[in-house]
């Protein structure tokens, strides 16, 4: 299987980026974690993600805040599918984020999640991922049978105390 990447631009972004680590963990996803900066090591990032395929990556997951340049520097050096996870910041409380990573310009790429939204930018590479993987596939398949099973029994508390009242 693939590896994914999970490149954040500082470390203090761990704490968001730890969800997409945890869901890539719970499906069995190999992954690297890497800090990186677009700013401060451009050189290191773009050599990274020029050599992304050829060390076994199938998706680069990006997490920045503030300029969030991260997700298109990788993007620019690579063909992989990037996944930019724009981070809250104190600022503009991560709209600065969203909007650098979202509003990339034609030819580069970047698939955006939520702001903070680390679990889904792994559950959107682990579906790129299962694209060739029936295994992995299969996986998702159950979870989200999962998720609905869960819901359907909140429903059903929700049903007991409404008729309670």
């Amino acid at each position: 299987m693939k590896k994914v990447a999970v490149i954040m631009g500082s470390d203090s972004d761990f704490g968001v980026v730890s969800a997409a680590v945890k869901q890539l963990k719970e499906l069995d996803i190999p992954f690297e974690v890497h800090v990186m900066s677009a700013h401060r090591t451009p050189e290191a990032a773009s050599e990274f993600s020029k050599n992304a395929k050829n060390n076994g990556f199938g998706v680069i997951i990006a997490a920045a805040g503030k300029a969030a340049h991260l997700a298109g520097v990788l993007a620019a050096h690579t063909t992989l599918p990037v996944i930019g996870i724009p981070i809250k910041s104190s600022t503009l409380d991560g709209l600065d984020a969203l909007l650098a990573t979202v509003q990339m310009p034609t030819g580069i790429p970047v698939a955006t999640v939520a702001i903070d939204g680390a679990g889904n930018a792994a559950l959107l590479a682990a579906q790129m991922l299962a694209l060739g993987d029936e295994t992995l596939s299969q996986r998702l398949a159950d979870m989200k049978t999962a998720m609905a099973e869960g819901v359907a029994k909140k429903d059903a508390a929700i049903q007991e105390k409404v008729n309670q009242l």
